[in-house]
């Protein structure tokens, strides 16, 4: 067993988000991906290579992986690469980000090769808008799809993207899914990340508003369990006689650097080690170069997270300068 990584601020890392590929069938304003240039074959790590990656990162004391892309289930083979990585890794936590399009043929099997836990953005329960939003007409499937994985007994999570004038007028619909489904319904806050996502402070959906105005739909009581919340991003709250919970992520306007606990690794193979930074350490060179390999990549990988920054502090240079934080869109970093 190797040392486990910390950084200068005394944070253990103990999560990576690996991407399987920056492609999407969605074209998700937010996310600027319609008419770009996708990353080459070649370049895309393989299924191979992420699996010596997340054997290196277990070393170094990850236990959680979160697979995101684009949209991993349009890279072919990646419900069988994902059951593969459990049997494999069987000490980790393996879960993955999705639109749930494309993942009800796999839900059953992924489900019993012991995956119980899927991130599912959805932005809006109003059909018509989600074709606005996602421009495609997939709302049924998603929906279909959400009921399989629950009927399986996998634990969902449902992440929408927050913004004022986009989905703002949803929140009682989005409590009463909660209230009557067993699922954590999260409120994400548009934050300053790619370009051509019409992102300006205007339309930022603060935590501190969704809180304020859900009050008027349901009692909230605030989970206070240990650990909740000790490396988590959200600020999660039980509904009153309701089913599922809601959960407030907020990286715009209170930050949760300070326990920030991962890092990730984009699709053709660089590493990031804060969302709201363009900095990025190449790892796909060195891991196919035969005279580096793995062993030159762990080296890259403690010295970046070793000066991992905090966010936040990028956050306020941004709105110093009114530039953006990063100019890289989010299909390509992997969330």
């Amino acid at each position: 067993m190797h040392e486990h990584l910390e950084d200068k601020h005394g944070r253990e890392v103990s999560y990576m988000r690996i991407s399987v590929t920056d492609r999407c069938n969605l074209r998700c304003t937010y996310c600027a991906g319609e008419g770009l240039e996708f990353i080459p074959h070649p370049d895309i790590l393989r299924y191979e290579e992420i699996m010596e990656l997340m054997a290196m990162a277990r070393n170094l004391g990850v236990r959680k992986i979160r697979f995101t892309g684009g949209e991993p289930f349009v890279r072919k083979g990646f419900a069988d690469f994902m059951i593969n990585a459990a049997r494999r890794f069987t000490d980790m936590d393996l879960c993955v980000t999705t639109n749930a399009t494309l993942i009800g043929p796999d839900v059953k099997r992924l489900a019993e090769a012991g995956i119980r836990r899927v991130n599912i953005s959805l932005d809006t329960l109003n059909p018509e808008k989600f074709v606005t939003i996602t421009g495609r007409d997939h709302f049924a499937a998603v929906r279909e799809n959400i009921d399989r994985c629950l009927d399986a007994g996998m634990a969902l999570k449902v992440n929408a993207v927050a913004m004022k004038g986009v989905n703002d007028d949803e929140l009682g619909d989005f409590i009463e899914f909660a209230r009557t489904h067993p699922v954590d319904f999260r409120f994400i806050e548009f934050m300053p990340v790619g370009t051509e996502t019409g992102w300006e402070d205007g339309r930022v959906w603060t935590a501190a508003e969704i809180l304020s105005e859900a009050r008027a739909f349901a009692e909230l009581v605030p989970v206070t369990k240990s650990g909740e919340r000790r490396h988590g991003p959200a600020r999660m709250f039980d509904i009153e006689g309701g089913r599922g919970r809601i959960g407030l992520i907020s990286p715009y306007t209170d930050h949760f650097c300070s326990t920030c606990n991962r890092l990730r690794i984009t699709s053709d193979g660089n590493l990031r080690t804060c969302l709201f930074s363009d900095r990025v350490y190449r790892l796909r060179p060195a891991l196919r170069h035969p005279a580096l390999g793995m062993a030159q990549v762990e080296k890259i990988i403690r010295l970046a997270g070793k000066n991992k920054p905090i966010g936040n502090e990028l956050l306020r240079r941004m709105r110093a300068s009114d530039h953006g934080v990063c100019k890289t869109r989010m299909a390509s970093i992997g969330g």
